[in-house]
């Protein structure tokens, strides 16, 4: 921990190695080891028993936190006609069509979440590369292909989130803001965690779950008992 500036060992001394916390204990302790001057976002890093590499051992989906995530997100939606509209008074920020996709083509990226209706794809498609990279790409995997334009813009800015596993095997993910109450963060975490066993994919084998950690923005990470994370869940 050499490498570390001052603040974060100070914020490291706090938490003890080896431990798994009860999830309230931890989210306090996320609180307690927060130091950047600005409200950090609380982020879990949960490993899983699968092999990625493996396409029936992908774990994807998305999750609305009770709480949300204490961001706000920026959505543009490709739709046309009335779609376009319904978009406009469900709250999208940006809604097009050709125009819209000329205007990412030209390099304007400064929305969150991208949404299509099913027809827009044709235009869509030609963005793969530039919103590929990005994680912004419509995929109907996570809802964001889509007729039901309201429902979804409402649980995007309502506090919806991606998962994804990595090729290590790990899905990073915020869950809320180092400013929520710790019940508020801890009902996001079981959400989130509950989801993520929902999606279990039925060829893994073994224990699911191998460790939950959990931190703030450039905070040191916490480890946190799933078992009672799930509990929770299920209360």
């Amino acid at each position: 921990m050499a490498d570390r500036g001052k603040k974060y060992q100070q914020a490291a001394a706090l938490v003890e190695r080896g431990r798994a916390y009860e999830p309230a204990e931890a989210m306090e302790l996320l609180k307690q080891t927060t130091y950047v001057g600005f409200d950090a976002s609380a982020e879990a890093h949960i490993r899983l028993g699968v092999d990625p590499r493996h396409a029936d051992q992908m774990v994807r989906g998305t999750v609305v936190l009770p709480h949300g995530t204490g961001k706000k997100i920026r959505v543009v939606v490709f739709a046309q006609g009335e779609k376009a509209q319904e978009a406009l008074r469900a709250g999208a920020d940006e809604v097009g069509g050709e125009d819209l996709a000329k205007k990412v083509e030209a390099g304007w990226l400064e929305f969150d979440v991208a949404l299509a209706t099913p027809d827009m794809m044709g235009i869509v498609g030609r963005l793969g590369r530039i919103l590929g990279r990005r994680g912004l790409m419509p995929n109907p995997k996570s809802g964001t292909i889509t007729f039901d334009l309201e429902r979804a813009i409402n649980e995007v800015k309502g506090g919806r989130v991606e998962f994804k596993v990595d090729k290590a095997g790990i899905i990073h993910t915020p869950f809320g803001k180092a400013s929520f109450e710790p019940q508020q963060l801890s009902e996001n975490l079981a959400a989130l965690v509950d989801a993520i066993n929902r999606a279990r994919p039925s060829a893994t084998k073994g224990q699911y779950f191998k460790s939950l950690t959990v931190a703030s923005t450039m905070g040191p990470g916490i480890r946190v008992d799933v078992p009672a994370v799930l509990a929770a869940a299920a209360a």
